[in-house]
């Protein structure tokens, strides 16, 4: 449990900030949603090679 502490006089909406910033960098998000459903290994290699793709496609564009 992440536990934030406000400092006097604190405005809430600054608070609110670092709670979402720590959250973001414990990375539970993206634990709960890895765990949510089960990826194929080969899926995942897929899912990778086809990034690498789009990547190499976009360097290409620049290129020219």
């Amino acid at each position: 449990m992440l536990i934030i502490p406000i400092k006097d006089g604190e405005n809430i909406d600054r608070a609110l900030k670092r709670f979402k910033r720590k959250f973001d960098k414990t990375g539970t998000k993206r634990s709960l949603q890895t765990r949510k459903e089960f990826l194929k290994p080969s899926i995942k290699r897929r899912a990778v090679i086809q990034k690498a793709q789009y990547i190499q496609r976009l360097r290409d564009q620049e290129e020219i």
